[in-house]
């Protein structure tokens, strides 16, 4: 994939390269992309694939056809929670611990390129959570936004209960998730889910655009550790380490070869031609990828 553009089909999403931006595509439109542990899983392998290619600056994520996800299949209905019924959990979770989620090739937050949900329709449960580990969510004006798991008789997951409060506070993140109900897009723009709301028929363009920018316009190690920094940060408690940490990356970037690249692209007014890599020159002192600390 590495430096090409190229389209790529698994079994339940779509990859498609091009000008330095992956568009993966949930492709169950049939059943409004019902989130399935195969869907899952090859999201995930398209994620650390994308991680480990440089050519590829961003990643936008969108549904086929009229929803982003309606959550988790229910075809086997009420089984459709339990874990012990699905084979594929079977084969990852110890007996000991049946709890355990299958390990992930890399998780979304340590993946070094910013990943853009493009929202169009609805986007419940799963749907809903995951998007919410990333890193930009734009949002159609169809869509709907529902984390709605009590209102199923489970609880919210994908990490919900610690992404929504630090996104739009704990009152809200209360509302939202002891009620289940379904925000429109208007309503997730102004209580701080998604950043902007674009009409339908410019979602797809408006994410790639953005993930255009990315490429076009910022430094590839740059963005990598701004991002890990961002969701690290989130779980610093200490205010001294978290000055330490933030003085120690500005000095490590400010004595790189992108650095001067930069300056130099800024005076001569031309575009920066940046030589480092993310997949080889991450500095040593963050958590290496795939792993947290």
């Amino acid at each position: 994939m590495a430096g090409d553009d190229t389209s790529e089909t698994w079994r339940e999403i779509l990859l498609d390269v091009a000008d330095g931006v992956a568009v993966i595509t949930l492709n169950r439109p049939e059943r409004l992309n019902a989130y399935t542990p195969t869907m899952g899983r090859e999201l995930h392998e398209a994620f650390a694939r994308c991680d480990a290619d440089d050519a590829v600056r961003a990643i936008v994520v969108t549904g086929a056809g009229r929803g982003f996800c309606a959550g988790a299949d229910l075809e086997r209905g009420g089984a459709s929670f339990d874990r012990a019924a699905e084979t594929e959990y079977e084969r990852a979770a110890p007996a000991d611990e049946p709890w355990r989620k299958p390990r992930r090739a890399v998780a979304a937050w340590d993946v070094r390129k910013p990943i853009i949900a493009a929202i169009n329709g609805a986007a419940v449960g799963v749907g809903a959570t995951l998007p919410m580990q990333w890193d930009i969510r734009i949002a159609a004006e169809s869509a709907r936004i529902g984390f709605v798991f009590v209102r199923r008789g489970v609880v919210p997951e994908a990490l919900s209960t610690w992404t929504l409060p630090r996104l739009v506070g704990m009152s809200r993140a209360a509302e939202l998730l002891l009620t289940g109900r379904m925000l429109s897009a208007r309503e997730a723009l102004e209580w701080g889910l998604v950043s902007r709301v674009v009409p339908d028929a410019e979602l797809v363009s408006a994410a790639r655009a953005l993930g255009a920018e990315i490429a076009r316009e910022t430094a590839p190690v740059s963005v990598a550790i701004t991002k890990w920094m961002l969701w690290h940060m989130a779980a610093e408690v200490d205010l001294a380490r978290a000055d330490d940490l933030d003085a120690r990356a500005f000095w490590w970037t400010g004595t790189q070869p992108d650095a001067a690249e930069g300056v130099r692209a800024f005076l001569a007014k031309r575009p920066a031609r940046w030589s480092m890599r993310p997949s080889t020159e991450m500095p040593d002192f963050l958590s290496p990828p795939g792993r947290t600390r």
